[in-house]
């Protein structure tokens, strides 16, 4: 995930007008608020010397434009910051930036308090002053109020940061395509050029049987390793043990796992697709491999959808160190029981390890689509616990992204006859009006399911990147969240001008 690389630089504004005593106690103070972010975010907070004149301003916001290591600019203004002195750098700013209402001290020292006091701690109008520029030039930004010694002040800058992070992510992404997208399917198509201008990902696809190749170049050394590695990590079923009448599956299955990851490492992807349409010369539809690969954190995206794919490894960047997995699903099938009802996510093999209960189990099934080999998979129940999932959709003129907050179930009943991995979730804020509300959106049928992210920073992502989000949660109504996608229509037609 590398994310001890990324960087989130703090800004203070002030000015000249309060002499260099008072800017010298500003930069100290403002020093002790980044390093409480420091500590709280869960990415490294840089402190920046404090700002007073517009050309400084500027140079700063280009700075952090051309910054690789800077995914997200916080700026507080201590005193009062003549708002003007920041058109220049905010005009310029390309980094997402969240805006810090605090101040240093959190109780008032009621009797101590003078007119130097007042001086010095002036963000209760400062940062208005700054609010009023960024809305006067249409800044997109986060702005949170409130102590940084606040949990929930510390929380919200932190779904921020790491919406940031994901941001960053997807802007230097690459995909590996291994064949197209399945045949006739709609959902999974999208524009490709406007996904790179959006979103600066870069999706390209390769042949299956250069893949073959790279399967099949593995070293039986490295199979040998890493069969072992299976057999410690998960259940084995005893067929696919050493001397087991499927054990040749599980070397290939090996075998595929090492030359997928040698093929993505190689060509520095983090992020790829397969079709079950498309095999070429593979024995198996790669099942274990993509598992293990999407534990590892690369996105995937199953029948060529390379948009479930990026979303998915935007949020396991996002997600990275959080409890909780995030893995690429399915609606599949319903429990519709009134009063019980239930949606049975799955896919026919790939869905992540990082979301299950307990140790997942190593099993060998027939798998009647494909038209090869039977595929080795992990299988089990997902964790329950609450959840969200969410998918990214092409409708033409623009992406949507969609996401529903759910509560993962133990399944109500053992699936003994299932034989892939799977998760049962209960939608909020009920079925109908969830799954109304999902298919009025054309939101599409495969999505991640996250654990460990959710609608903050959702929400955060989608609006550093300009893309329409649609929650469906608790409180979503059919009729108001109609009017939400029409209202939206309207909005985003003309926030793309003419």
């Amino acid at each position: 995930m590398n994310t001890e690389a990324r960087e989130i630089w703090f800004l203070t504004g002030s000015q000249g007008l309060y002499g260099e005593d008072t800017l010298h106690q500003v930069a100290e103070q403002s020093r002790r608020i980044a390093e409480a972010l420091d500590g709280a975010l869960p990415f490294s907070v840089v402190w920046k010397p404090v700002l007073t004149d517009a050309g400084a301003i500027r140079r700063i916001c280009l700075e952090a434009n051309a910054a690789d290591a800077c995914v997200g600019v916080i700026a507080w203004m201590h005193t009062f910051s003549p708002a003007k002195m920041w058109i220049a750098g905010l005009d310029a700013l390309r980094t997402p930036l969240l805006h810090l209402h605090t101040q240093a001290n959190m109780a008032l020292p009621w009797g101590s308090i003078d007119m130097d006091f007042m001086n010095l701690n002036q963000a209760a109008h400062g940062d208005r002053e700054f609010g009023h520029i960024q809305s006067r030039l249409g800044v997109p930004r986060k702005t949170v109020a409130g102590h940084v010694e606040d949990p929930s002040v510390a929380a919200r800058i932190g779904a921020w940061a790491r919406a940031a992070a994901g941001r960053a992510e997807v802007g230097s992404l690459k995909l590996a395509r291994f064949g197209d997208n399945m045949r006739d399917v709609a959902v999974t198509e999208g524009d490709k050029v406007e996904a790179q201008l959006r979103f600066g990902v870069s999706v390209n696809t390769y042949g299956v049987n250069d893949l073959v190749a790279a399967v099949d170049a593995a070293a039986d050394t490295e199979v040998d390793a890493l069969v072992q590695e299976y057999e410690d990590a998960y259940k084995m079923a005893p067929e696919l043990r050493a001397g087991g009448e499927r054990h040749d599956s599980l070397r290939y299955a090996a075998r595929i796992e090492l030359g997928l990851r040698g093929f993505l490492e190689a060509g520095g992807f983090g992020a790829f697709t397969t079709n079950f349409e498309d095999l070429g010369g593979l024995r198996q539809l790669p099942g274990l491999a993509v598992q293990r690969l999407m534990a590892d954190g690369y996105g995937f995206g199953g029948e060529g959808d390379w948009k479930t794919s990026v979303l998915l490894r935007t949020l396991k960047v996002m997600s990275a160190g959080l409890p909780g997995g995030t893995s690429f699903m399915e609606d599949y099938t319903y429990h519709l029981v009134p009063g019980q009802e239930l949606i049975l996510g799955a896919h026919m093999l790939e869905v992540c390890p990082t979301i299950a209960a307990g140790t997942p189990s190593c099993e060998i099934h027939p798998l009647s689509i494909g038209g090869r080999e039977d595929p080795v998979r992990l299988v089990f129940d997902a964790q329950p616990g609450p959840a969200v999932v969410v998918g990214l959709a092409d409708m033409g003129e623009r992406f949507r992204l969609v996401a529903n907050e759910i509560d993962v179930v133990t399944p109500a009943e053992p699936l003994p006859n299932l034989p892939v991995a799977r998760a049962v979730w209960k939608p909020r804020p009920d079925m109908r009006t969830s799954a109304e509300a999902w298919l009025t959106a054309g939101a599409p049928h495969h999505t991640v399911l996250s654990a460990a992210v959710g609608t903050e920073e959702l929400t955060d992502f989608a609006d550093m990147l300009g893309v329409e989000l649609l929650v469906i949660d608790a409180d979503t109504t059919t009729r108001q969240f109609t009017k939400e996608i029409r209202w939206n229509q309207a909005y985003y037609r003309l926030a793309q001008g003419f």
